[in-house]
């Protein structure tokens, strides 16, 4: 039987597993899942359309689940999906999805620090890291393995590519292209992710072609078209290269270098 303290207010439409710890003064409302080893510190709030995977932890006063700060939203149903094993810290705060069915997703093994945020229909990939007081806009996406330093507001269909390292105090307005480290005082990339690629057991030879990549797209005058043109005639055909290459070619199908942005 779920552990909840007799300060907490759970609805008896709520689906808590059996092993679930509820600190005190926390409210669960209908319609929320919170799965095995999960555990609520205190003043938690989950709203209806919460889903949340198993062993995670919810911070202090965390609200997970409000409605969409979106002026378009006319309150149909939609929904927060949390994966497994995520720590999320005091005073976060993650809100449902604009349009009927859609979500806002966290995968699994994030740790998402004190006074964050996500708006509506952000994801979040895998083994994310976001330092204290990261604000992500609606439409936002984060891939997988990429830390973001902390104070830092990020514009709406924002992606973040996958294996960089996004520094504090700063704003991101355009797409972060993946294993790179991104200033975002100077808003440009500084130079590969070397330590973050060793980390995930990128090969010495596949650093040294991201590297090349880089000067050659970030650092040279060829402007993005020849750039590219030049990674994939003079470089090999890595994994990590193929991804870069793909990533940077979505922009030409968005706006304002955003991929995403309709």
């Amino acid at each position: 039987m779920a552990l909840i303290h007799p300060s907490s207010y759970v609805d008896a439409k709520a689906e808590i597993a059996d092993d679930v710890e509820i600190g005190p003064f926390c409210i669960v409302e209908a319609g929320v899942k919170v799965g095995a080893g999960s555990k609520l510190d205190s003043h938690v709030i989950l709203k209806s359309g919460t889903e949340i995977g198993r062993e995670n932890y919810i911070g202090q006063s965390a609200v997970l689940g409000g409605a969409p700060q979106d002026r378009k939203y006319d309150d149909a149903p939609t929904y927060l999906k949390i994966g497994d094993r995520n720590k999320i810290r005091e005073y976060v705060t993650m809100h449902r999805a604009t349009g009927e069915g859609m979500s806002t997703v966290v995968g699994n093994d994030c740790y998402i620090m004190a006074y964050c945020h996500l708006g509506h229909n952000v994801t979040l990939h895998d083994s994310v890291t976001m330092a204290n007081l990261v604000q992500l806009s609606g439409h936002v996406t984060v891939e997988e393995k990429v830390t973001i330093g902390g104070f830092v507001g990020v514009h709406q269909y924002v992606r973040i590519g996958k294996v960089s390292m996004v520094g504090g105090f700063g704003k991101i307005v355009r797409d972060v292209p993946p294993f790179m480290i991104y200033s975002t005082v100077d808003e440009k990339v500084a130079d590969i992710n070397a330590v973050g690629l060793r980390r995930v057991g990128v090969k010495p030879d596949a650093r040294l072609a991201l590297h090349k990549a880089c000067k050659l797209i970030f650092r040279s005058q060829l402007g993005l078209d020849n750039a590219l043109a030049a990674v994939r005639r003079e470089l090999p055909h890595t994994a990590e290269i193929e991804y870069l290459v793909k990533f940077l070619e979505r922009l030409y199908r968005g706006k304002n270098g955003r991929g995403d942005q309709p």
